[in-house]
């Protein structure tokens, strides 16, 4: 472009700590990137918040950055108070906000609706623009697989999902493109339809770059509490993954007070984690992969793998600050908003957004299946391919 593109942020909420706010902070003010400040080569100039609270900020932010506005629709946000599509790129951050829950513990963010409003648009414009999607794309996997396919058939760039696949590592590894992956497996915390995207965006990140790519999933079960146990002991998934996931945790809560080992029994964790949740999944190639939450046991995202070149597993973690101060120093939202400026300059997303339709799936039927008792769920839908990026994506520095 000959002149700086014009971008738009379509919000749920803009309040202290809300993912909005990292999003939106960063495009206006920039942030520490290879060991400089760096400023978007981009211009922010629209804003469309769905609900102003209390402590909201998009009023303070527009005075202090005269540059942007907040429109008071969607449409307005995209043409800039005009008739046609007026911007180079579009923000979607669907994340925080008084949104209600459905009886399978999944909010209704309204991703699917707000991408809708900007779709009206961009046929209304005759030409559309990238658009970046925070996190899955929908908590119903047939208007997930609607958001996919329309950006298809309207042929703009879409890429989706958290900033697990991007943020540090350690240690700084990446899955050996082209590997043979036996198993894998992530140990995470968090609730249902909300941080088990997470764990999987681990997992998946990983996993498709195993010989082949990616081919989809064909059944996944999930188990919760007492199932939980009964299948960890049973040898449903790796119990070497399991152990060395939580080694590479930062986070782990000490079982024993005053004692060197800390490394809990599996006794010592039922009393630790009152509410263990797996989704165990195998998919089309064979590969068998299982994404744990052990909320009071760990607070980080660690990976585990076998791979038949290997003896002992392949692990690391996915990086975060640790807490109390995660929140507050969120740095992993700077390799995020690194990757969509590419994305809003080359017209070309930095990895697949399949990875998110698939994980939005996973989501899906991790949620029904512990809905209807934990009973297996078959996937013939989940059948999503695609090959990798050739270059690791996450943050080196």
């Amino acid at each position: 472009m000959t002149r700086r593109p014009k971008i738009a942020a379509i919000v749920t909420i803009v309040q202290k700590y809300a993912h909005a706010q990292h999003f939106i902070d960063r495009f206006l003010e920039g942030y520490g990137w290879n060991g400089r400040h760096h400023r978007p080569e981009m211009d922010l100039v629209s804003l469309y918040v769905d609900q102003v609270k209390e402590g909201d900020l998009s009023a303070d932010r527009a005075a202090r950055f005269p540059s942007m506005k907040v429109y008071p629709t969607v449409a307005d946000a995209l043409t800039l108070g005009g008739r046609d599509l007026a911007v180079d790129g579009v923000l979607l951050i669907g994340e925080h906000g008084d949104y209600r829950k459905t009886e399978k513990e999944q909010r209704l963010y309204p991703r699917y609706e707000l991408f809708q409003q900007v779709a009206a648009v961009y046929r209304m414009s005759g030409r559309t623009a990238p658009l970046f999607n925070d996190k899955h794309l929908s908590w119903k996997w047939a208007w997930a697989r609607e958001m996919y396919d329309t950006a298809r058939e309207m042929g703009f760039a879409f890429m989706a999902g958290s900033s697990l696949p991007v943020t540090w590592r350690t240690p700084a590894l990446d899955m050996p493109l082209g590997a043979r992956v036996r198993e894998a497996l992530c140990v995470g915390y968090g609730g249902v339809d909300s941080y088990d995207f997470h764990a999987l965006e681990t997992i998946q990140c990983m996993a498709e770059r195993r010989e082949g790519g990616e081919k989809g999933v064909r059944w996944l079960q999930a188990y919760r509490g007492d199932k939980f146990w009964e299948a960890h002991h049973e040898g449903v998934w790796s119990r070497e993954l399991f152990e060395a996931a939580l080694c590479r945790s930062h986070t782990l809560t000490p079982s024993r007070k005053g004692f060197n080992h800390v490394f809990p029994t599996r006794d010592e964790m039922k009393e630790i984690v009152k509410d263990p949740i797996a989704y165990h999944y195998e998919h089309l190639d064979g590969l068998r992969c299982t994404m744990v939450l052990l909320n009071g046991l760990v607070q980080d995202f660690n990976f585990a793998a076998h791979l038949e070149d290997r003896e002992s597993p392949l692990s690391t973690q996915m990086y975060l600050p640790m807490p109390p101060d995660r929140a507050t120093l969120a740095n992993f939202f700077s390799p995020q908003i690194h990757h969509i400026e590419q994305m809003f300059l080359t017209g070309r997303p930095s990895y697949p957004v399949e990875r998110t339709l698939l994980t939005t799936g996973l989501v899906a039927a991790g949620v029904e299946s512990l809905h209807q008792e934990q009973k297996r769920q078959e996937t013939p839908h989940l059948d999503i391919a695609y090959p990798p990026t050739q270059e690791s994506t996450f943050w080196r520095t």
